[in-house]
């Protein structure tokens, strides 16, 4: 027996000089930390889905209202075509156009003419 409470001794000599340590509640701090950030990654996830799914029924509208706009220009342009094709001259005549004879022309002077001095343009 004597024996056996040496070697008891022995082996509990050093931990005698283990001191326990208190975290005051440093377990249960870091839980609610990482409870607190699943939660708010849990928000960010649900809103950032839910302009996801907002954006693609907006483009869907926005698809379709396109495709109806297209519709219309080519109906508008088929209409033009159309009327473009019974303009002539007896029409613009009824409408009080006239051809004129003598053909006038914009033209443009060239730098090395223009003279500053007189206000020439």
């Amino acid at each position: 027996m004597k024996t056996a409470k040496v070697k008891i001794q022995k082996y509990t000599k050093g931990v005698s000089s283990v001191s326990i340590v208190n975290n005051n509640g440093l377990e249960r701090n870091i839980l609610r930390g990482i409870l607190a950030s699943a939660g708010v990654l849990a928000a960010c996830y649900v809103f950032i889905m839910g302009n996801m799914v907002f954006n693609i029924i907006e483009r869907r509208a926005l698809e379709s209202d396109a495709r109806e706009l297209t519709n219309q220009v080519g109906e508008l342009e088929l209409q033009y075509l159309n009327i473009s094709k019974s303009v002539d001259l007896s029409l613009a005549a009824s409408k009080g156009f006239k051809e004129t004879d003598t053909k006038k022309f914009a033209t443009r002077k060239s730098l090395g003419s223009i003279s500053f001095a007189k206000n020439e343009l």
